[in-house]
């Protein structure tokens, strides 16, 4: 699957605002390293000295969100925090972008000039709102420690966003000061939701004339390391979530109380976008004449859409959630996400089968929603099509944007997550397909020649399926050289030439895709004789490196994201001058974890053959349950660098 994440630029840039005036050069000690904290220097490589984020909320079209950041950057590793990047777009307008630089003293070294500031296009070929751009500026400096300033403000007509909270977004950055402040105007409700905020800490609310104010306070939070097998950190800092109850985009009005209300106003937005030319309707009547199976039928349609169709981003403004007609897409051959999902869910409607666009959030690194919180929180549109002659429940998902997807696939993309059905009267969130060990495998089948000297040829026929199968996906379309390239960085062998490469996909329609490939590998000095004896690991490819221990308490919980399969069989082909005189006893491991095992057997033709299988779920466990999985992980990383020890014969 092509990569297709995107950011939703338009309510995103909520969660960056500034302050309302730029403050003159303070004294010397502004902010001088030596009045920090020695706990807020611990383990961190930079320090939040002050962070101000304010959004103002106007009206129910429009909000102002300014930031004021100061941050210390203590080495190399948080240099990262010397730039600042400011998203805009045509519903998002900076008014002022400032900045300034000090040294260890608190001394200032410069102010952030115009000309310092590059504008910059940030068009993924993704977003709903993809006239994204920014405006970034770098302070950095040659000489740690020192402290970069930035203070900007974004006017945005998109209130369909209000901003996040999240005072420590990343790990080893510590917090000396940080506050957020939501100004509501008379008459219109804040929705917001609290995350993990320090004991103590508490939301304040007053009334200030017309306004409602909302204000939450964090100081000294120290550095979170990273930690092994840990969920992502924006679930383990503090975070304030807010989201409008009403709001207006460019004149659509809408409610944002329930899921039911984003959904119906989505809908609202592009009903009536699906009409498609006669001729057309015409042809997808005769494309399923004659089918009687629900889901072939379903198949022709979308390898229609594939093959007459590309993706192209052109949101613009309101672009960004109403979709273009079906019959310019038809027209053009050419449409976003959502316009080539509505020109689907035409084909599909024309060929009398019915399909509801939903939203989804994509991205292979991105993570679920905040399904108790409802608010716009998608970045992308996909098909959902229930079958609705199946024997039992059961429904297709369609990625529309793409020319190669197999068909009815999710992956990693927009799979094991909530999606968000577009109906008339209002949809609600239901899961996109599920993609645990039992799809996610890797089935690799070994034949190694080892000569008297230690050399050895073998070949390699590996399948990946579901999940396994996203990362290899995009290798047969590569050119000989590039997939040799991918492979070899990949093949965990010390020395070795690849002489053979072959592909093979899976038959269509397996409930997962999956590709087998085919390699022929020489191995010189894969076991070099150590005197009378050979020494060999028979797990060449695939050892489990155990993960560090943590130093003193773990701070987060357990958190096994990537389900997956592995069995691995070698057949280890050995010389008539070679006979095994020691082989590893078996191995079996049945944990809450996960399970392993790998044993060996001499066959009657005297062959060694090896078979190892590891199974991980996807779940979480308490912090306090990490001895017990490194343990487990640890016995793994001992057996599968076990090794064979042969016998020389002829000495």
């Amino acid at each position: 699957m092509r990569n297709l994440f995107f950011a939703l630029t338009a309510g995103w840039v909520a969660a960056t605002g500034a302050a309302p005036a730029y403050a003159a050069p303070g004294p010397a000690s502004k902010y001088a390293v030596a009045d920090l904290a020695a706990g807020l220097r611990e383990n961190a490589h930079a320090v939040v000295r002050q962070q101000e984020e304010i959004l103002l909320v106007k009206s129910v079209g429009r909000t102002v969100e300014t930031t004021r950041r100061a941050v210390t950057i203590l080495d190399e590793a948080g240099s990262r925090w010397a730039s600042e990047l400011v998203y805009y777009s045509q519903l998002n307008s900076i008014s002022y972008f400032r900045g300034a630089v000090y040294d260890a003293t608190g001394r200032q070294l410069r102010q952030l000039r115009a000309q310092d500031i590059r504008d910059i296009s940030l068009s993924d070929g993704f977003s709903l709102a993809s006239d994204a751009r920014g405006r970034v500026a770098d302070l950095s400096q040659p000489t740690y420690p020192y402290t970069v300033e930035f203070e900007y403000e974004v006017v945005s007509d998109n209130p369909l966003f209000y901003s996040t909270w999240r005072p420590q977004p990343v790990e080893q950055l510590s917090v000396e000061q940080a506050s957020f402040k939501v100004l509501m105007p008379a008459g219109l409700a804040l929705r917001y939701q609290e995350a993990r905020l320090p004991a103590g800490t508490a939301q304040a609310k007053h009334t200030q004339g017309s306004q409602e104010i909302y204000e939450w306070q964090v100081h000294d939070l120290a550095a979170r390391e990273e930690e092994a097998d840990a969920p992502p950190v924006a679930e383990l800092t503090p975070a304030v979530f807010t989201a409008p109850a009403e709001f207006e985009v460019q004149g659509h009005a809408g409610r944002l109380s329930t899921w039911a209300d984003l959904s119906r106003w989505t809908y609202e937005l592009n009903a009536g976008r699906d009409e498609l030319p006669p001729a057309l309707k015409a042809g997808m009547v005769a494309l399923v004449q004659g089918e009687t199976d629900e889901r072939a039928r379903i198949r022709k349609v979308y390898q229609f859409l594939q093959a007459n169709t590309r993706y192209i981003s052109v949101q613009l403004g309101l672009g960004g959630w109403q979709t273009f007609p079906a019959s310019s897409v038809a027209a053009n051959g050419y449409g976003d996400c959502k316009a080539l999902t509505n020109y689907c869910k035409a084909l599909l409607g024309a060929a009398g089968i019915q399909a509801y666009a939903a939203l989804v959030r994509a991205g292979s690194d991105e993570q679920d929603i905040r399904t108790d919180f409802p608010s716009s929180q998608f970045n992308h549109v996909v098909l959902c099509v229930p079958l609705t002659k199946a024997a039992r429940p059961d429904t297709v998902w369609l990625e529309c944007t793409s020319q190669t997807n197999p068909f009815g696939y999710m992956g990693g993309f927009t799979g094991n997550r909530h999606a968000l059905l577009l109906l008339p009267e209002g949809g609600k969130l239901i899961p996109t397909p599920r993609y645990g060990a039992a799809e996610n495998r890797r089935e690799r089948l070994a034949d190694v020649v080892l000569d008297a000297n230690g050399n050895a040829t073998a070949t390699l026929r590996t399948l990946r399926t579901g999940l396994e199968y996203d990362a290899v996906s995009g290798v047969p379309g590569l050119e000989l050289a590039e997939q040799k390239k991918y492979i070899g960085n990949r093949l965990a062998l010390a020395n070795f030439t690849l002489n053979k490469v072959s592909f093979r996909h899976s038959v269509p329609g397996a409930a997962v895709p999956g590709l087998t490939e085919n390699l022929t590998l020489t191995l010189p000095g894969l076991a070099p004789p150590s005197g009378k004896r050979v020494f060999l690991a028979p797990n060449l490819l695939s050892r489990l490196p155990a993960p560090q221990a943590t130093v003193g308490e773990r701070q987060g919980e357990l958190w096994l994201d990537h389900a997956l399969t592995q069995m691995d069989t070698v057949h280890l082909h050995l010389p008539a001058s070679l006979r095994p005189e020691q082989l590893p006893a078996p191995v079996q491991l049945s944990t809450r974890f996960g399970t392993y095992s790998s044993h060996l057997q001499t066959l009657p033709d005297g062959t060694i053959r090896y078979i190892r299988r590891l199974e991980l779920p996807r779940t979480r466990f308490a912090r306090t349950d990490y001895p017990a999985y490194l343990e487990f992980r640890r016995k793994i990383s001992a057996a599968d660098k076990a090794q064979i020890v042969l016998l020389k014969t002829d000495a």
